[in-house]
C-alpha cells in the first residue's frame, strides 16, 4: 500500500494524526523500536540467551523483520468468543492449519493461538513461523457468564510445542485479578527459565469501570496502570487495547492520581493517549502492541490503518490483529494484515 493510499484511508483524520507533535513525553525519552532494539534493551536485562534468541526470532521474521516493529496474528476467539461466533463468517478457520497458513502468507512476525491449535500442526509449522502459545483463557460456556482467566496448559507443554513465547491474559481490576497475577507471574518466570519470551494481554475488566454510558476499561490512565503492572511481572511484550477515553480513575472515583496525569502527561489526541500507555511500559523498553479490535465490516481497512498510525506515532511496537483478518476471505485477510505492515514500513510516518 502506497503512502497516498494510507492518506486516503485516514481521510479527515490525516492531518490530526500525521502532523501531531506530542509534547507529553518527548520522543527522545522513549526507547523506540529499531533494528537494534533487542541489543539496546535486553542485553542489560536478566533475560537469558535463549530468551533473547527467541525475541530475536520474533523480531526478525516476516515483512517487518529487522525494523523493531511486529505484526502478529492472534486467534484465541474460538474459546474467548465461541468457535461458532468467531468462524461463522469464514468456516475454514475451524481447521487450525488455516490460521497458520494465514499468518505465513501475510508474512507476520509470529502467530499467537491456543495449545490445541498449535499442537495439532506443531511438527509441520514450528520451524516456519514463531509460535506464541496462549496459556490461559476465559471460557464462556458457563452460565451465567463469568469473566475469569484460567490456565489451559503448562509452560513446559508450550516449550515442547516449539514455542518462541507464551502469552497470557490478566483481567486487572476483576475479582480474580490477584490469583491471575500470581499464576501468570509464576508462569512467566518458568517461561524465561526455559528460554521463551513472554507476552501479556493487560486487559482491565470490572463492571464498575462503566459509568454514565462510558466504558473506562479502555481509559488511558487505567490501561496505562495495567501495563505498568504487566511489565512489573516481566512481560517482554505488552498487548493492550487502544485507549479511546481518559480520566477513568477520577470519573469512577478510585485509585491514586495526580493532576499532571491529565494535563502535562496526556491530551485528547489519540496519539498522546497511546503514548501514556507506552510510557507505562518502562518508556517503551517492553514493546507495546495494540489490539485490532472486532470486525466492523467495510470500515475495517480504514480503522486498522488508523490504529496502526496511532500506535506507530505514539512510539508503540506494532499491531496484533485477528478478527479483522480471519473473519473475511483468506486473500482479503492477507491484504489487511499487509496494510498494517505498510504503515510501519512507511518512512513518511514518523514518531510524533
Amino acid at each position: 500500500m502506497a503512502y497516498n493510499e494510507i492518506l486516503e484511508l485516514l481521510g479527515k483524520d490525516a492531518d490530526s494524526l500525521l502532523n501531531h507533535k506530542s509534547e507529553t513525553f518527548p520522543k527522545e525519552t522513549l526507547h523506540l523500536p529499531s533494528p537494534d532494539f533487542i541489543d539496546r534493551i535486553f542485553l542489560d536485562s536478566n533475560r537469558n540467551p535463549q530468551v533473547i534468541r527467541n525475541l530475536a526470532a520474533i523480531h526478525n521474521h516476516g515483512r517487518l523483520a529487522g525494523t523493531g516493529y511486529m505484526s502478529i496474528l492472534p486467534v484465541d476467539q474460538g474459546i474467548e468468543h465461541t468457535a461458532g461466533a468467531s468462524f461463522a463468517k469464514n468456516p475454514l478457520y475451524f481447521d487450525p492449519e488455516n490460521i497458520l497458513k494465514l499468518a505465513i502468507e501475510a508474512e507476520c512476525n509470529a502467530v499467537a493461538t491456543t495449545f490445541g491449535n498449535l499442537a495439532m500442526v506443531a511438527r509441520k509449522y514450528a520451524h516456519k513461523i514463531p509460535f506464541i502459545v496462549k496459556i490461559n483463557h476465559n471460557e464462556l460456556l458457563t452460565f451465567p457468564t463469568k469473566y475469569n482467566q484460567i490456565m489451559f496448559g503448562s509452560v513446559d507443554d508450550a516449550w515442547n510445542l516449539g514455542a518462541a513465547a507464551v502469552g497470557a491474559t490478566i483481567y486487572f481490576g476483576s475479582e480474580e485479578a490477584d490469583r491471575q497475577i500470581i499464576e501468570v507471574s509464576k508462569a512467566f518466570e518458568r517461561a524465561h527459565e526455559l528460554g521463551m519470551a513472554t507476552v501479556l494481554w493487560c486487559y482491565t475488566r470490572n463492571n464498575a469501570f462503566k459509568k454514565d454510558g462510558i466504558n473506562y476499561e479502555t481509559s488511558a490512565d487505567i490501561t496505562g496502570q495495567a501495563n505498568h503492572l504487566g511489565v512489573t511481572i516481566q512481560a517482554d511484550i505488552i498487548k493492550q487495547k487502544l485507549p479511546d477515553v481518559n480520566g477513568g480513575f477520577t470519573k469512577i472515583g478510585f485509585g491514586k492520581t495526580d493532576p499532571l496525569m491529565y494535563s502535562k502527561l496526556s491530551t485528547d489526541n489519540p496519539i498522546d493517549l497511546c503514548r501514556y500507555q507506552v510510557a507505562n511500559c518502562y518508556m517503551g523498553r517492553a514493546g507495546l502492541i495494540n489490539s485490532g479490535g472486532e470486525s466492523a465490516g467495510a470500515s475495517d481497512f480504514a480503522e486498522t490503518v488508523k490504529n496502526a498510525v496511532i500506535n506507530k506515532r505514539a512510539g508503540g511496537s506494532g499491531l496484533i490483529m485477528g478478527r479483522k483478518a480471519f473473519q473475511r476471505p483468506f486473500d482479503e485477510g492477507v491484504k489487511i494484515i499487509r496494510a498494517v505492515q505498510d504503515v510501519y514500513l512507511a518512512n513518511e510516518i514518523t514518531v510524533a
